[in-house]
């Protein structure tokens, strides 16, 4: 029986620049083994670990595939969580080296296996490449700054809409409806941060329902834009943590260091979801109890109708920065395609299919 496969984002294209938590992927004190993959671009590292996972899914062993948000079909990491094991990207912009050399990590350099004579060939061709693509993702990230002010537009004027009182009455009642019944812990749970959606040169891609495979009940929070759902998740997280359960909470593109727009509690088979324009859930597809949570019922229109050209304006004029974010995001993908045709002739990929079924073979031994 194949194991169970979930897709997510550890690092993402934001407001604030490149906004990485691959810290979270596999901690030092709970993995097994931690793979860091040096290279350059086309040397095989997103298939490699691609192949690898899909292996070890043939196995039975359950996987977590890592994208890339600069590029849709490409990886930055795997985690193979029955066998704590973790193959992850270690070059620009997500510097990763070993912490712990040989008692946890290693360093696999597919560079090893290159003819650098004939990388050298082209070596101005490159180095102007890479300029390039250094330029256009400062204009990236221009634009993505500008859309997360027009971001700020939207959540303080449903801020000052929102019926406070009524939002955490909801919140209350499911806290207490869930973890009323739990005692508090002596010992915290974990908590791990991810995002589940992206800005990708693909547009806006969220990998939202393969995180829910399996579990018993989903909390959908249907909110507009900007609306803060937060609130309600940060109190539900900490609530389960003070009683010894572990979360993984997704964060908000546009806010990656203080959003929380998706929670999950494995250990309570219990999800919260939150579903807008910019990432719907599929609800057909969740096998699970959905309880509907309904945000936009409780935001007082009339409150800021003197605000509506600006709150109209505002999402028109973020949607256009982020259309353009993406165009860019797309530019700087055709240079790097460009960029890996300097290396892939020069790469010896028989050798690394060798070391990928070694691997294999010693990940399925352990």
């Amino acid at each position: 029986m194949a194991g169970k496969e979930r897709h997510m984002y550890p690092g993402n294209n934001t407001p604030e620049g490149f906004f990485s938590y691959y810290h979270y992927i596999l901690g030092q004190r709970e993995a097994d083994k931690i793979f860091c993959i040096k290279g350059g671009p086309g040397v095989g590292k997103s298939t490699f670990m691609k192949k690898i996972g899909e292996a070890m899914l043939q196995e039975g062993y359950d996987v977590d595939f890592m994208h890339c948000s600069s590029d849709n079909n490409s990886l930055d990491g795997i985690v193979i969580r029955d066998k704590k094991i973790a193959l992850i990207d270690g070059t620009s912009p997500h510097i990763v080296d070993p912490v712990n050399p040989g008692a946890v990590d290693s360093i696999i350099h597919l560079g090893d296996y290159w003819n650098e004579e004939g990388i050298r060939k082209n070596r101005d061709a490159l180095i102007s490449n890479n300029e390039r693509i250094q330029s256009i993702f400062e204009r990236v990230y221009n634009y993505l700054a500008a859309a997360g002010k027009m971001y700020d537009n939207l959540h303080s004027i449903y801020e000052a809409a929102i019926n406070h009182q009524e939002l955490y009455r909801i919140s209350a009642k499911i806290v207490g409806d869930e973890l009323s019944h739990r005692d508090i812990s002596a010992k915290q749970g974990s908590i791990k941060k991810y995002f589940a959606s992206a800005i990708t040169p693909g547009g806006f891609v969220n990998h939202i329902n393969t995180l829910l495979d399996g579990y018993r009940k989903v909390y959908l929070i249907h909110a507009p834009v900007g609306v803060s759902s937060e609130r309600l998740l940060n109190l539900f997280m900490e609530g389960a943590v003070y009683r010894g359960f572990s979360a993984e909470g997704y964060y908000c593109p546009m806010k990656p260091s203080t959003k929380l727009e998706h929670l999950l509690i494995p250990d309570l088979s219990l999800a919260f979801v939150t579903s807008n324009q910019y990432h719907t859930v599929d609800d057909s597809s969740i096998s699970a109890e959905i309880v509907p949570v309904n945000l936009e019922q409780i935001i007082r229109y009339d409150a800021v109708r003197y605000l509506e050209n600006i709150l109209d304006d505002s999402e028109t004029k973020m949607r256009e920065l982020l259309e353009m974010a993406v165009y860019c995001l797309g530019q700087a993908k055709k240079e790097h395609d460009d960029l890996e045709k300097f290396y892939i002739p020069n790469m010896d990929f028989p050798k690394i299919d060798a070391l990928r079924m070694e691997l294999i073979r010693r990940f399925c031994r352990r």
